[in-house]
């Protein structure tokens, strides 16, 4: 698919740039979070979002309304679906599963789509219409209408592992989730071995709102029990569980808080130079979460600010390609609330990161 592809943070933008009369359309894999994501982004701004799931209903009605007659009148009127705002206040209206839709269905989209239209019935001025797409064999956007199609402007929604990663520490997800993910990223949407665009069935692959689930079943657990394992088999599959426990039980990867509390610490450090660059890198995106995550207090900010310096050194004197990953997390914008920290408490730090980009370019 040749359309363009935006991650979290482009989406945010593109939202806000895009007229509240343009259609948008979002193609991606299910379970990465499309309507969380809108939800959120549009209750700061205020406005609901009505998300309606096409592939479920059986009959215009459930879209449109049941008819009724106009005493006044004699004719045929609709009475509004619950969830058209009467109160003249705008929406979001999220159409989920588009593709899925019966062809009848459809038809009612169109009308929306093109005119605000329901049944006769004008949305409120501003409100907004999000269609979404699943990709893959199995969900074919060439199975629309090309006079639909035509109405949206067409995305592929792609969200980055580390916006997945950054959005799980702020939820509270459990670190050994967090954890196996930030080192395995090639689970967190699907089996590895699994074909582009495969059919499943029922078997159970992994996907972002699956480990949100796994999360949940080993919260507060010290001890992974059998029937936690196959509780979390049901979620994410075989593969992916036995994967996940295994990395549960042996995981040794040093956190954020740990290199910028105690980066100089003997042990530490020796623990550092024993890593890969995977390991590594997963040591970096630790620092800036925390930083971007947890509020530094006060007492703890020169610490931090002179471990975060010793270790950066450290990277460009032993670890250069560690050292460019740190550099390019920093200017690629990921982590606003760290880059702030790092820009106001070690200024000097900045100036080394930006000048290590500007060197491996």
């Amino acid at each position: 698919m040749s359309n363009i592809s935006v991650n979290i943070t482009e989406l945010k933008q593109l939202l806000e740039a895009t007229p509240a009369s343009h259609n948008i359309m979002l193609v991606g894999n299910h379970g990465i979070g499309k309507s969380e994501i809108l939800t959120e982004f549009f209750r700061e701004k205020g406005m609901p979002v009505v998300a309606l799931f096409l592939g479920q209903m059986a009959d215009p009605g459930d879209l449109i309304g049941l008819p009724t007659k106009d005493e006044k009148t004699g004719k045929t009127d609709f009475m509004p679906p619950y969830w058209f705002p009467v109160d003249g206040k705008p929406i979001v209206l999220f159409l989920d599963e588009l593709n899925r839709a019966r062809p009848e269905i459809l038809q009612t989209v169109m009308d929306l789509a093109l005119n605000r239209k329901l049944a006769g019935k004008l949305l409120p001025e501003g409100s907004r219409i999000i269609s979404a797409v699943n990709a893959g064999d199995q969900y074919q956007l060439t199975d629309l209408d090309p006079a639909l199609v035509s109405r949206f402007n067409i995305v592929n929604f792609k969200p980055t592992a580390e916006e997945w990663l950054l959005w799980a520490r702020k939820s509270g997800l459990d670190p050994r989730v967090i954890g196996f993910i930030d080192e395995n990223r090639m689970w967190l949407d699907k089996d590895p071995d699994q074909k582009e665009g495969a059919d499943t069935g029922l078997d159970k692959t992994p996907d972002r709102r699956a480990w949100k689930r796994v999360s949940d079943v080993v919260a507060n657990k010290a001890e992974l029990k059998e029937i936690d394992s196959k509780i979390i088999s049901s979620i994410v599959g075989p593969k992916a569980a036995s994967a996940f426990i295994q990395n549960a039980a042996t995981r040794k990867i040093l956190s954020g808080r740990e290199v910028l509390a105690g980066f100089d610490k003997a042990k530490v450090k020796d623990t550092i130079a024993e890593y890969g660059i995977h390991q590594l890198s997963v040591v970096n995106e630790g620092v800036y979460r925390h930083l971007e995550v947890e509020k530094v207090r006060e007492k703890d900010v020169n610490s931090y600010s002179e471990n975060l310096m010793s270790y950066f050194q450290y990277l460009t004197k032993h670890r250069k390609e560690a050292a460019a990953h740190f550099a390019n997390i920093y200017v690629q914008g990921t982590y606003q609330d760290a880059i702030g920290f790092i820009a106001t408490k070690c200024p000097m730090l900045v100036m080394m990161l930006v000048s290590y980009v500007k060197g491996i370019k």
